[in-house]
């Protein structure tokens, strides 16, 4: 065999399809899932609500925290004259249109132009800090993507660790027609590498973090 015989027979052997062994594979898995915490990244804090604050603020969220959710319009009211904002789009939602919001003009209807819009987030994940929210009958997805300013209302209880802990809270439930996980506000540096905030969605992303 000659020497160029040689090499081309190294090569087609390294390029032969190899054919893992089943068991190997399933050992590899076995030993992913026997400790997730290995594999998990590490809080950026003890505290899951400190943990979540210093991821979202990180990517440009800001927050507020208030006590409970009486305390929502007053927040609102704040953030709304703080950035000099003529009203709010508000969330259909039942635990939203319980709350006293004299003072406050408030509409359902969701323009293109939205100035603000206020939601319920299901969870928050603290290895991200980030929202998730479900579309519903009482919750328009618009509601997510139309307004400049998004305010999101997300309760300390409903709080998660890790991303596949939401998995594991919807595992069995039914699913929604649209799942929105939102990290930070909109933007991106596709042209000529300048940041443009509200690219693809708000530009701005408030959460009003509920409890103590």
């Amino acid at each position: 065999m000659t020497a160029r015989d040689r090499i081309l027979s190294a090569i087609r052997n390294s390029l032969a399809p190899r054919r893992p062994d089943p068991d190997a594979i399933a050992a590899q898995a076995a030993a992913l899932l026997a400790d997730p915490q290995t594999t998990r990244p590490q809080l950026a804090a003890p505290d899951l609500a400190d943990a979540f604050a210093l991821k979202a603020t990180a990517l440009g969220t800001t927050i507020d925290h208030v006590a409970q959710m009486g305390d929502i319009p007053a927040a609102v009211r704040r953030y709304l004259a703080d950035h000099g904002l003529p009203g709010v789009a508000l969330q259909p939602a039942a635990e939203l249109a319980a709350l006293d919001w004299d003072g406050i003009a408030t509409h359902a209807d969701i323009a293109p132009d939205e100035a603000a819009g206020l939601g319920l987030a299901l969870w928050g994940i603290a290895e991200s800090g980030s929202l998730v929210v479900h579309s519903g009958p009482d919750n328009p997805i618009l509601l997510s993507f139309l307004p400049l300013h998004h305010i999101l209302v997300l309760h300390r209880n409903n709080l998660l660790a890790h991303l596949e802990d939401y998995a594991a809270a919807v595992q069995g439930a039914a699913q929604p027609r649209n799942a929105i996980l939102i990290t930070g506000p909109s933007g991106t540096t596709d042209i000529e590498g300048s940041y443009v905030r509200g690219a693809h969605g708000p530009g701005f992303l408030h959460v009003l973090l509920v409890g103590s």
